[in-house]
């Protein structure tokens, strides 16, 4: 195979429409979610309600990434992200036009359907884009925006849903799903599918099974997980503390910027060979463990110890997590790969939540944090212990 054809060096005009497609995904999912529940009353109805149509979202993507993955494998990862965000377009398009309250199922169902055939092909295309010298740098950009896509969701969100209403929300999402596909078509080269050898169901789960793709997922879900329990209830222990909505929104703010602003720093220091991948993701997730047990401390010292490290660990794992999974997949596989690191994230963001909801409802929220600490914390320790034994002479014999 002709290395030039899996990856080639990618133009900045090229990349810019791809880091866009990861704001946009981003920000149609927590833009929306963060302002159903105060801002749509015709729709929402009922907690029951709510939930059902924030699970519509992420469960789209959930049952159909690893689907369009492999389809951006077969066809070529520029049509399934271009008609991804065409269809993500139309389908905010829908309740922008028709602005009634039973249209709101179907245009989200149809945007999450959309963002998972735009996401993995946009982290496919950074990949292929991209030689191996280059692609910590490029998925720590990729996921810097797509974090700015997470931070400024709720409030630019409620913005424009106290300007306009729901309708004016899902109008600009219209536009800039439309506005990203027209950037795309015209900076992003066609890339070909590459020749692919037959594939049996044995063969993907012997390579979904290997350590190479298993390590870096696992520990890009155990990230997610940490990432939504901190933004989800770390408010809920500031105000059981009795501070503010002011004082925990900065401090879910400062998580957030540390989570954007530390991936183009670790994707550099990859690319530099200052930074492994195994010690990378090792520090990452013992940070990121470090960040939950400060959480359980009272109070405010407790959250604003707490945010930072959560932000860093979950910033340091996420760039090298997928540039691990793009040096171990063969390249006519990088969308089914892609695909599926996905769905691991998209558990890990449910899962989190629900585990620490679980112990704290048994419990306390104190033993919830612990509990997801422990999860994250045991695999690098096990490795850490494992090197450091491995490490020992070996005692002289006498």
């Amino acid at each position: 195979m002709n290395p030039s054809a899996a990856a080639r060096p990618a133009s900045r005009a090229a990349m810019w429409p791809l880091y866009a497609a990861g704001f946009t995904t981003a920000f149609g999912a927590h833009a929306i979610a963060a302002n159903l529940g105060g801002f749509s009353a015709d729709a929402v109805t009922s907690l029951l309600v709510l939930g059902g149509l924030l699970a519509l979202y992420d469960g789209a993507e959930v049952l159909l990434k690893p689907f369009f993955g492999s389809l951006a494998d077969r066809i070529g990862a520029r049509p399934v992200l271009l008609g991804g965000l065409v269809a993500f377009a139309a389908a905010s398009a829908l309740y922008a036009v028709a602005d009634s309250p039973s249209w709101l199922w179907a245009a989200r169902l149809g945007q999450g359907a959309a963002a998972s055939a735009f996401s993995p092909s946009a982290s496919a295309l950074v990949a292929r884009l991209n030689p191996a010298a280059r692609r910590g740098r490029a998925f720590g950009g990729y996921g810097f925006y797509k974090s700015i896509g997470y931070t400024l969701g709720p409030l630019l969100g409620g913005v424009l849903v106290w300007a306009g209403g729901m309708g004016l929300l899902f109008a600009v999402m219209a536009l800039l799903g439309a506005g990203v596909a027209l950037w795309a078509a015209l900076a992003v080269p066609a890339m070909p599918p590459l020749p692919r050898a037959r594939q049996t169901v044995l063969d993907l789960a012997r390579r979904l099974g290997a350590p190479a793709f298993l390590t870096p997922t696992a520990a890009l879900a155990g990230a997610t997980a940490a990432l939504s329990v901190g933004v989800g209830f770390l408010p809920v222990s500031g105000a059981a503390a009795g501070l503010g909505p002011v004082a925990t929104g900065a401090a879910v703010s400062v998580l957030a910027a540390c989570a954007a602003l530390v991936q183009p720093l670790a994707g550099r220091a990859l690319d530099a060979g200052r930074l492994s991948t195994r010690t990378g993701l090792t520090a990452g997730l013992l940070i990121t463990a470090a960040g939950l047990g400060c959480a359980m401390l009272p109070g405010l010292g407790g959250i604003l110890t707490s945010a930072p490290l959560i932000g860093a660990g979950t910033g340091l794992i996420t760039p090298l997590g997928f540039a691990a999974l793009a040096a171990a997949t063969p390249p006519e596989r990088l969308g089914q790969t892609m695909g599926s690191a996905e769905l691991g994230r998209e558990l890990g963001d449910a899962g989190g939540p629900l585990l620490v909801a679980g112990v704290a409802t048994l419990f306390t929220l104190t033993h919830g944090f612990a509990t997801l600490a422990v999860l994250l914390a045991i695999g690098p320790l096990v490795a850490v212990i494992t090197a450091l034994i491995a490490r020992r002479p070996a005692p002289t014999p006498p």
